[in-house]
């Protein structure tokens, strides 16, 4: 649910060598945020979620189902919430404020178009988590950090079958970004743990991932795991 580009939202290219620039200030290591696939059988993925948590450490989970009606995504929150909450584990519902008011959901991730986030704020209260879907725009970012938002998203950073996009952020926006914010960013798009280095290594706060945790040949909790490697790598100055 996102729009077309922002024309000419950034209209400077970004210097690969910005971050360099300026002294690195702490911030904990990368950590995992696992988004749903856009379909799934609830009774099954239920225990799928389940493995997922138990395999290793993840801060978030966002269920981001498409083309249901809300009973049903309100019926798989109802199954899954409990299951985030007993690993210690943030659950976000994609899109829509309102159903992550009604489930109790620790909060929301926006795209561009799914309505402002002073309107998320108003509605969840200043203790929800807050994202905002900002594509490969620096601009977009800013605004909304401006706007209160608790983490911007950023990507996709690689070819993607799960959501695909044209938006092709250098991992470079990363380190910009955490030069100038301390507003945690996430890397999405694409990321699986051979690919995930690069975008550690900028500076993502988060790696999102998607089919690298529920297609993993080993099951979803090897899918988390097999990230044990590559996360913590990001230099804390």
């Amino acid at each position: 649910m996102d729009p077309l580009p922002v024309p000419d939202a950034d209209p400077l290219a970004l210097d690969p060598g910005f971050g360099a620039r300026f002294e690195k200030q702490f911030r904990p290591p990368c950590q995992l945020y696992v988004i749903s696939p856009p379909a799934i059988v609830i009774a099954d993925f239920t225990e799928s979620l389940k493995a997922a948590l138990g395999g290793g450490p993840v801060a978030a989970f966002q269920l981001r189902l498409k083309d249901i009606s809300d009973d049903e995504v309100l019926r798989a929150c109802d199954a899954l919430l409990p299951v985030a909450q007993a690993h210690d584990v943030a659950f976000l519902l994609n899109d829509r404020a309102d159903l992550a008011k009604q489930a109790g959901a620790d909060g929301v991730h926006l795209g561009q178009s799914d309505g402002s986030v002073a309107e998320a704020r108003a509605l969840l209260g200043r203790e929800a988590q807050i994202g905002r879907t900002c594509h490969d725009s620096r601009h977009l970012a800013m605004e909304a950090g401006e706007a209160g938002a608790d983490y911007v998203a950023f990507g996709a950073f690689y070819d993607t079958t799960t959501k695909p996009s044209h938006y092709r952020p250098a991992p470079e926006i990363l380190t910009w970004w955490i030069t100038l914010s301390q507003l945690p960013c996430v890397a999405i798009g694409g990321i699986f743990p051979e690919n995930a280095a690069p975008l550690v290594a900028a500076g993502a706060d988060f790696i999102a991932v998607v089919r690298a945790g529920w297609d993993h040949e080993g099951g979803p909790g090897a899918g988390v795991a097999a990230f044990g490697a590559v996360l913590g790598g990001k230099s804390t100055g």
